[in-house]
């Protein structure tokens, strides 16, 4: 099987549960971050540079139990909910584990400070 080259077809490889995810993300996604998504590192990344990789802000990367929405300065965002989990160096990201654990104006709000960390 080869790997997916774009967003859409990253997202068309995932099982069900995880596509439903991803169908609940990429709107949120793509408002914030409009045609800057690109497979790099084998995963959709959102960058504001002229090529994927280049101020990265967002990733989405599914395992087999959950997907992983994370945001490449999210140590530096502002989370009053909590649920941003530090990763390397100051990335942070969120285990999705169902559709109904997404919130899109608390995303939105994430996706806009990384944005402006970025830009």
């Amino acid at each position: 099987m080869t790997k997916p080259a774009t967003v859409d077809e990253y997202m068309a490889s995932l099982p069900e549960s995880h596509r439903e995810i991803g169908a609940k993300l990429l709107p949120l996604i793509k408002e914030t971050l409009p045609g800057v998504g690109a497979v790099w590192h084998g995963h959709p990344v959102w960058s504001l540079g002229p090529a994927p990789g280049k101020q990265p802000v967002a990733y989405v990367k599914a395992y087999a139990s959950y997907v992983t929405f994370g945001l490449w300065r999210g140590q530096e965002i502002e989370d009053r909910s909590g649920r941003l989990e530090p990763a390397a160096r100051v990335m942070a990201a969120v285990k999705l584990r169902s559709v109904d654990e997404i919130d899109a104006e608390l995303f939105a709000d994430w996706l806009r400070q990384g944005r402006d960390l970025e830009g």
